[in-house]
């Protein structure tokens, strides 16, 4: 009797299936649930563009993680439970009991700030190592007003400056700040509000630094996604 040395397609694909269905699977494993990314696009005097940097955000802070983790367990729970977590007291110095006036709102804000240091990351970082203010004096950049826009699956927070101060600016450092107010009203009708903040929510540093010459701009694009 002959034996065929090869193996029908329809057997060899009943024998792969399950090869294949694994890989299927560790690949989507892989997917992150949420992933960020910063996008940098430079331009000279004239408009021309003469960088673009596309990278991944890798360091996100503690005080990133309590915001969040307001989502999850709120900030006062109600009425019987007017005490904060102490990952809110702790980290984000926010108080520890809930306000006695009429009115209490919790807000916040975030913005990208540019830096020209370096340092090493840890979750405590609570600032740029050498922040470029807004201006258009030595060593400044202009800061436009800045913007979110938002998807079904993805926000984004953007930067544009540009360079007045005469000379070349570098930026080789980036975080994403932000800022709690809680707002009160209270029996009078007498408005007021608490600042805490700024906060430190992620930093970043570029693997070449980022020049923008006198005359130039530059946007700066943190896009975080979310999967599924």
């Amino acid at each position: 009797m002959l034996v065929s040395n090869e193996i029908l397609k329809e057997d060899l694909d009943y024998i792969l299936e399950p090869l294949k269905e694994e890989k299927n699977k560790e690949e989507e494993d892989n997917i992150p649930i949420i992933s960020e990314k910063i996008i940098v696009v430079v331009r000279d005097a004239k408009g021309n563009i003469i960088d673009k940097r596309e990278q991944k955000m890798r360091s996100l802070t503690q005080n990133y993680l309590a915001i969040m983790s307001i989502i999850l367990i709120g900030t006062y729970p109600s009425e019987t439970s007017q005490y904060a977590s102490s990952i809110l007291t702790n980290i984000l110095k926010l108080p520890s009991q809930a306000s006695t006036y009429i009115t209490a709102v919790i807000t916040f804000d975030t913005s990208i700030q540019l830096g020209s240091g370096t340092q090493l990351f840890t979750p405590t970082l609570n600032s740029l190592n050498a922040p470029i203010a807004n201006g258009s004096g030595t060593g400044q950049l202009i800061y436009y007003s800045q913007s979110v826009l938002y998807s079904n699956n993805s926000i984004s927070q953007l930067l544009t400056v540009s360079n007045s101060s005469s000379n070349t600016i570098t930026i080789s450092e980036l975080g994403l700040i932000g800022n709690i107010y809680i707002q009160y009203v209270n029996n009078s009708g007498a408005y007021f509000y608490t600042t805490y903040g700024p906060y430190l929510l992620s930093y970043d540093t570029f693997s070449s630094p980022i020049s923008i010459p006198n005359g130039g701009s530059a946007s700066f694009q943190i896009v975080i996604t979310f999967s599924g």
